[in-house]
């Protein structure tokens, strides 16, 4: 026993000693003088084994409890979609009785049997009488309110589909889906969260701390109910995404309640004068939006954490904004990522910062980088709105309606105080100028355009005007600067600090070289930083937009540092669009019926594809002294002009037929890349095995693509990094790997193999890049969803473009079948 305890002593102290540390270990304890330094080693990795296991014990205790919620969620939605069926039976039934007695009663000459039909029609559905603004009246609205929400989070109320893009699975961020012909938007998720339920309830009520296009949310007035509940009346207002569309509010109602089963309701809609609540006056410069009713269903999980049904409905007023921005306002896609899915994120955001205390980049707590990035966010939706009553008034343009110039004297209400008392302002009295614009983008995918931006500032910004901004910040005063795009002579540092759970948003530090600045610009802009936030560059997310926002800051980077924040905003315009069916496809298959002329380019497709339109914001901000600001308008407008004709270049280079392979760019189907790396894997097999992969007969780039698509053996393309991800795949390919081609670059060649796989992989590369191909031995892959795929035998090659460089791996799999 003694040596045991010693044993555990000395495990404690050093649990993965060298064998010399051990030793010395054994030597100051007498109880192990005369024990095999053997028998003493094999117990250290006896007691690693036994913790190990535990460890894997618990995480597989974890992992079953997350899926058996998962699949108490799963149940519920399967009884809610067999209502919906026999719902749909019933209502079939009654159309067609309904039709019959119809057409029955025009036959019949008796004028009687019509007037007595309409009357029934009409009586069919009576209107609600109105209620009345008193304390009874809202009460019974609020119930009212609360079985409509129910109806649509658990029953057959609105029929859901699944979101375009989604991937199921343990990993996902919960069950998303969309609404389907019912009146305006809707979004619907179920999740499982780590938190417990009025915890869950309390930051979702907090809006503003996870909605980024929440400006504000007033609660006016409160009162609980007899039963427990309470109902707020609330004003809320949301931001315009762009300069080319108003700002919305919402005048609503909250009812908070819990069910008999023990359930946390939180719900809401919009007040109306037909409602016979209380009436809000309108308010200049906001379009009144209408909620329907919506909220949060949150049940106690056995063990810990809650089950939360989102439901998010609302008629956004799309008739007030242009057409051409119809599609936001339309799509309840757009939606689900914007709100929906924006409250789970935030949800599990929290969870992972309870359960796990991380200090990330320069020391800083997960609740503090997070207040830094709603800061940048909050900050420059303020720039691209520009209320009035933040203080932003319009400033004279020179003629040309491209950029929108817009002064702010009275920073401290927009910032804080702190704001007027820092250096960035300057002493001789000035303010803030906003230069924004928006323009519409062709065939670029938003994810993409950002990601160019973010990795190659120099090819938009300039040094000079990197200075200044710098210069604006320290107590020495900085001359405007003349704006030389393209001109920026060094580089940029990227420093991470913080990343979401999903990494769908990441912040991190800029650290700017001065390379090729004069000795004056030099010393103003010694130590430039910026504070950056980078979200939006998953390409599989549909309907997301992606944003490059950043701010100069100094390097203390304090928390009530002063943040004012310029960037870009790309929203797409056609790849949030609802399908018009719940079988609407998203694959290959539905582009490949091409005529000869090839008048059909582009189809549905997931993620921001390069076919579809979007929208980009521009807006960058800088501080003025009250003797400069003609001249600082005058270079911002400039600047902001060279900026957008900067990006235009950069989009156009990024557009789909000039999209270069170093890019990794994904194909969408029937476009020309498509067509031309069918092509490319076509001919690199005949050139290095000297046979030919498809038919003689296949000639017609279209046929090619068409014939390399319905081939029996499973052919897949990855991409030649140091992770690679596979890039296309045929049908028999996706049936391999139980994947579309929407997730299909979610799927490394990694993920795929087994061990075996793998290390005959990594002797197998050399000699495809030497000698062009290999032959792979029979081996087993594992899909997308976990299960096993056994192949006789596989070839890979590797793929050359028209130069005859290499642009990525082709792999054929033969004979393949489930094991």
């Amino acid at each position: 026993r003694e040596q045991v305890e010693a044993l555990e002593r000395l495990y404690h102290q050093c649990p993965k000693p060298s064998s010399l540390r051990r030793q010395q270990l054994i030597r100051e304890c007498p109880l192990f003088a005369n024990v095999d330094p053997k028998q003493i080693k094999v117990w250290f990795q006896n007691r690693r084994c036994r913790e190990t296991q535990r460890k894997e014990a618990s995480r597989l205790k974890s992992v079953n409890k997350k899926l058996s919620a998962m699949n108490r969620l799963l149940v519920e939605e399967n009884g809610r979609l067999q209502k919906q069926v026999s719902r749909l039976v019933y209502d079939n039934g009654n159309f067609r009785q309904h039709l019959h007695n119809k057409y029955a009663s025009v036959e019949d000459t008796n004028g009687e049997s019509v007037v007595a039909i309409a009357w029934h029609e009409s009586h069919m559905s009576p209107r609600h009488p109105p209620k009345d603004a008193s304390y009874a009246g809202l009460l019974s609205i609020a119930e009212e309110t609360l079985k409509e929400f129910l109806s649509k989070a658990t029953g057959t109320a609105i029929e859901w589909i699944q979101i375009p893009g989604m991937k199921p699975g343990p990993d996902a961020i919960g069950i998303v889906t969309i609404s389907h012909g019912c009146t305006g938007v809707a979004a619907r998720a179920c999740s499982l969260v780590g938190i417990e339920p009025t915890k869950v309830a309390d930051i979702l009520k907090d809006r503003t701390s996870w909605l980024r296009d929440c400006r504000s949310v007033d609660v006016l007035t409160a009162f609980s109910t007899g039963n427990g509940g309470t109902i707020e009346l609330l004003y809320m207002q949301m931001y315009a995404p762009t300069t080319l569309a108003s700002a919305r509010d919402f005048w609503t109602l909250r009812y908070t309640s819990v069910l008999e089963d023990g359930s946390l309701v939180v719900c809401e809609r919009s007040l109306s004068g037909t409602q016979g609540g209380p009436s809000m006056p309108a308010v200049q410069h906001f379009v009144r939006a209408e909620m329907q009713p919506s909220g949060y269903l949150i049940r106690p999980c056995e063990g810990g954490g809650s089950l939360i049904h989102i439901v998010d409905h609302m008629d956004l007023e799309p008739w007030s904004v242009p057409e051409v921005l119809r599609p936001l306002y339309e799509s309840s896609t757009v939606l689900a990522q914007k709100v929906t899915m924006a409250a789970l994120r935030h949800l599990r955001q929290i969870a992972q910062e309870v359960s796990s205390e991380v200090v990330l980049g320069w020391g800083r707590q997960p609740a503090a980088l997070r207040t830094f990035s709603q800061r940048l966010c909050k900050g420059f939706n303020e720039a691209v709105n520009g209320f009035t009553d933040d203080g932003w008034s319009l400033m004279g343009n020179d003629g040309m309606d491209d950029v929108t110039i817009l002064i702010n004297s009275s920073p401290s209400k927009l910032f804080g105080p702190q704001f007027a008392a820092s250096d960035g302002l300057p002493a001789l009295g000035g303010g803030i100028l906003c230069a924004k614009a928006s323009m519409l983008l062709q065939n670029v995918p938003p994810a993409l355009l950002v990601r160019f931006l973010r990795e190659h500032r120099s090819e938009w910004a300039d040094s000079n005007m990197d200075a200044y901004s710098a210069a604006s910040w320290k107590t020495s005063p900085c001359t405007v600067p003349s704006s030389r795009i393209g001109g920026f002579g060094g580089g940029q540092v990227i420093l991470p600090l913080a990343h979401t759970v999903d990494h769908e948003e990441f912040l991190e530090v800029i650290k700017l070289e001065n390379n090729g600045l004069s000795q004056e610009e030099a010393l103003l802009s010694r130590d430039m930083s910026l504070l950056q936030l980078c979200s939006g560059i998953d390409e599989n997310a549909v309907g997301a937009c992606a944003e490059l926002v950043f701010a100069p800051i100094d390097a203390s980077l304090a928390d009530n540092s002063p943040l004012l924040p310029s960037g870009f905003r790309v929203i797409p315009l056609d790849s949030g669009m609802d399908g018009s069916s719940p079988n609407r496809t998203l694959d290959l298959a539905s582009a490949l019926e091409i005529g000869s002329a090839g008048t059909r380019t582009s189809v549905d497709y997931g993620g921001n594809s390069g076919s579809l339109r979007s929208v980009l914001t521009i807006a960058f901000q800088f501080t003025f002294e009250n003797h400069l600001r003609e001249s600082v308008a005058s270079m911002a407008r400039q600047y902001v002009r060279g900026v957008v004709a900067s990006v235009q270049r950069v989009a156009m280079a990024l557009a789909p037929s000039r999209l270069g392979s170093h890019l990794g760019p994904r194909l969408p189907p029937g476009t020309p890349e498509a067509l031309t790396l069918a092509r490319w894997v076509c001919q690199s097999y005949r050139f290095h095995l000297g046979v030919e992969l498809l038919r003689p007969n296949s000639e017609v780039n279209e046929s090619v693509l068409k014939t390399l698509w319905h081939h029996s053996d499973a052919i897949m393309c990855c991409s030649l990094k140091s992770l690679p991800v596979f890039t296309f795949a045929n049908q028999a390919g996706l049936d391999m790997l139980e994947t579309t081609l929407v997730a299909l670059q979610d799927i490394s060649l990694e993920k795929i193999l087994d061990d075996n796989g793998r290390k005959s992989f990594c002797s197998d590369i050399a000699q495809i890049m030497q000698q062009g191909y290999a032959y792979l031995s029979a081996g087993v892959c594992v899909s997308s969803m976990g299960r096993p795929a056994s192949y006789d035998r596989a070839i890979a090659w590797k793929v050359l473009n028209d130069e005859e460089n290499a642009h990525c791996i082709a792999f054929m799999f033969m004979n393949w079948s489930f094991v």
